[in-house]
């Protein structure tokens, strides 16, 4: 297998190393709640797997052999299943974080005006 293989367990590692620092960051409770994260999880990425494998098992598109893993789950690579999981993951984490950034602003504008004279 040659590292073009990995391109697309590449992009996901990249699309988790950009959002998993904004945990510690804004101090994010995501991970907490693992049901609550993993529902979500699931209701964002079933549909689209369903429509995923409808699609590809109708031959509308195919996946490049080259540049995925060659274990396949139901006639999908792994990583595109990966993808389903990942890209909510990421979703939910930048949600919440440009919440707290715009919790965080408030306060602060909130406590400007209250010192104005």
């Amino acid at each position: 297998m040659s590292l073009l293989h990995w391109s697309y367990v590449a992009m996901l590692a990249f699309c988790l190393a950009g959002t998993l620092p904004l945990v510690p960051a804004f101090r994010l409770r995501v991970l907490r709640q693992p049901t609550r994260l993993l529902l979500t999880i699931l209701l964002a990425g079933t549909p689209f797997l369903v429509w995923d494998l409808y699609a590809t098992g109708a031959g509308h598109w195919t996946f490049d052999a080259a540049q995925t893993l060659t274990w396949r789950v139901a006639g999908l690579p792994l990583e595109e299943i990966g993808f389903f999981v990942v890209i909510p993951l990421v979703s939910v984490l930048t949600y919440e974080a440009v919440r707290a950034m715009s919790a965080r602003d408030r306060v602060r504008a909130d406590d400007r005006r209250e010192e104005a004279p």
